[in-house]
């Protein structure tokens, strides 16, 4: 009966059909949700540590900064969210490390679902928690003094084009987390690779503030890009070309990322 129930799931060549295999990576991103019940220190740490990136940039560095930290909020809050955005990716490296290391993987193997339905499950899961912190740390610096001069247009599209560009950036979670031998390894290669990328970049300064030589770099920097885009889509200012480019960019890291994710995923289990 399970193989009659089966077979219809199945193309020709044994692989599984788009619907079901839509279905699968569902059910395998409320699996990931569910466990919060279970593990609700995991919840806090998309609440506590945006909370706690807004709070202290704001007060730590705005009077330097801008004078103010209202003034500096009104700028630096993007780049806040994005770099927030971009580490917490590092939850998805550690968690499917985990589940590699523990065999997870290794029963999930043995059903019947996609190959890919655990990787974009967890994605996917690992979104939903990602809009949550975003929205918080909206709420956050609006009653810290940050307007959004945009409209609700302006600002459902700046969370939709950072979820995107999340959902491209996290494939490189994903081949850190195949790569890693242990969590904490995932760590180590996670703060090596974002560090250098996010605090060379405008997420948090103006770029004609830095030395000349460094400035062509930030200038391209897909962090810049994206802090630039959301930015400007949140108070005004250029956004078509941040925008666009913060998708070529988008589209590269999946491009390149997501073969060597998969394919290092079928390595390892």
């Amino acid at each position: 009966m399970t193989s009659v129930a089966g077979t219809p799931q199945l193309t020709a060549g044994g692989k599984v059909r788009p619907l079901p295999a839509v279905r699968q990576t569902a059910t395998m991103a409320w699996r990931s949700l569910v466990s919060v019940k279970h593990n609700p220190l995991e919840l806090i740490d998309f609440s506590i540590t945006p909370i706690m990136f807004v709070v202290l940039f704001t007060y730590v560095f705005g009077g330097q900064m801008a004078g103010s930290p209202q003034a500096y909020l009104q700028y630096a809050l993007a780049g806040i969210i994005v770099q927030n955005a971009l580490f917490t990716t590092m939850y998805t490296a550690m968690a499917l490390n985990t589940d590699l290391t523990k065999g997870v993987f290794d029963r999930l193997r043995s059903l019947p679902i996609a190959r890919s339905a655990p990787l974009l499950g967890r994605i996917a899961a690992d979104l939903c928690k990602q809009l949550w912190a975003m929205l918080l740390m909206v709420g956050l610096g609006t009653l810290l003094g940050f307007r959004i001069t945009t409209g609700l247009g302006g600002f459902v599209a700046a969370i939709a084009l950072l979820l995107l560009f999340t959902a491209a950036f996290s494939w490189t979670a994903v081949l850190v987390g195949m790569l890693a031998g242990d969590p904490e390894k995932v760590q180590v290669f996670a703060f090596t690779l974002l560090f250098p990328i996010t605090f060379t970049s405008s997420a948090f300064v103006q770029v004609d503030t830095m030395p000349g030589w460094l400035q062509g770099w930030v200038k391209v920097n897909p962090v810049t890009q994206i802090s630039d885009a959301f930015r400007g889509l949140l108070t005004g200012g250029p956004v078509a070309a941040p925008v666009f480019w913060s998708l070529v960019w988008a589209a590269g890291i999946a491009a390149v990322f997501v073969p060597l994710s998969m394919r290092a995923y079928r390595a390892r289990s």
